[in-house]
């Protein structure tokens, strides 16, 4: 046997398994490859103003035909061309708003020309957006993007200038007139997304957030020892052998009092709202039973529906000393069913918690 492994290559013998394997379809697909240390990674941009500007059409054309038999054939100038107009457009493959530019210009029209030529019309431009996005305008919802390969138009371009030949008439027939081309509209939104990812993890500042996240996905969230590490979501990628994919955020930390505005306040509380799922993270060394108390008042202070949304209870850090007490606490509060145990640091029941997120995302995001 140790001969034949060592003729046959890594990814042979991962095909052998995972053919000879009954019920190993849904388990997660923790990767060999290593994590680049040369890229540095961007956090989630979740909030995006920007100032669209639509393009200019195109001058119309002042001129006069001049034949070798007729010098005075009469006006030949063209209309301009329409500016191209700025479009989103809802897609599955863009998960941030990281893209989009502060000022987005659409193309210019063409000017007209002689001979009855008329200006070209600019392309439109469209940019892709996640799918969930929402357009405010003046704090006003005027778009949501909910479905695949909606459009919403941000800014239209201007029409196009009409030559000296469409003002030509029986009384006036050498009119030296034409229009210029009109400018595209300039308007400021606000996009957001309305939702970040399929789970959101929630938590006290330490209690461990960015290490689970980095320990289950590619993702690479600053990790260090001081509250608020992490300043702005960041989004990882859960892989499975079955290739499904789950999105997990990585939230900043709330402290009691948020919803009143102390540490990030209503800054964080705005990403959980976006979560179709959260996943409660508590330190188990210090009193997770009265940390899920404020977590769930801050919450419900802040959102009522925020309560009613699907939870996963996580408790972090049980390779440190703890306390039984407050656990068998917040096991009545609510029950063994959505609790895990783990150490996202050394690896502790990691499969066990990625089983469960499964579960759970078939139970709620599937429509099988």
């Amino acid at each position: 046997m140790r001969l034949i492994c060592n003729i046959l290559t890594r990814w042979e013998i991962r095909i052998i398994c995972r053919n000879y394997s009954t019920d190993t379809e849904k388990l997660p697909l923790r990767t060999l490859k290593r994590k680049t240390e040369l890229i540095k990674v961007k956090p989630v941009i979740d909030v995006k103003t920007i100032r669209a500007i639509g393009g200019k059409g195109g001058d119309g054309c002042i001129s006069f035909l001049r034949l070798w038999k007729n010098d005075r054939a009469g006006p030949d100038g063209g209309d301009g061309g329409n500016g191209g107009h700025i479009l989103i457009e809802a897609s599955t493959s863009i998960n941030s708003l990281n893209h989009l530019n502060s000022i987005m210009k659409g193309e210019n029209g063409e000017k007209g020309s002689n001979k009855d030529c008329n200006g070209k019309n600019a392309q439109h431009t469209i940019v892709k957006v996640p799918i969930g996005t929402v357009v405010k305008y003046d704090s006003t919802v005027v778009g949501d993007l909910s479905e695949e390969g909606s459009l919403f138009i941000l800014a239209r371009g201007g029409a196009g200038g009409r030559g000296n030949k469409f003002f030509a008439s029986d009384l006036k027939q050498t009119p030296v007139v034409a229009e210029y081309g009109a400018n595209g509209e300039d308007r400021r939104y606000t996009l957001e997304l309305k939702s970040v990812a399929n789970f959101g993890l929630v938590g006290l500042p330490n209690a461990g957030k960015s290490t689970l996240l980095q320990a289950i996905s590619r993702a690479k969230p600053k990790v260090a020892s001081y509250p608020f590490t992490t300043l702005k979501p960041h989004i990882g990628m859960v892989q499975y052998r079955d290739y499904e994919q789950i999105s997990v955020a990585d939230l900043p930390g709330l402290i009691e009092g948020s919803h009143l505005g102390k540490g990030l306040g209503i800054q964080f509380l705005r990403h959980t709202e976006r979560c179709s799922c959260l996943i409660i993270v508590l330190d188990v060394t210090k009193n997770p039973y009265e940390t899920f108390l404020i977590l769930k008042k801050e919450l419900s202070a802040f959102y009522n529906d925020l309560t009613k949304k699907k939870q996963l209870i996580v408790l972090n850090k049980i390779d440190l000393p703890y306390s039984e007490e407050s656990i068998e606490n917040l096991i009545n509060e609510v029950g063994a069913d959505n609790l895990i145990k783990l150490s996202a640091k050394y690896g502790l029941n990691l499969s066990e918690f990625l089983n469960k997120l499964r579960t759970n995302y078939e139970e709620n995001f599937t429509n099988d």
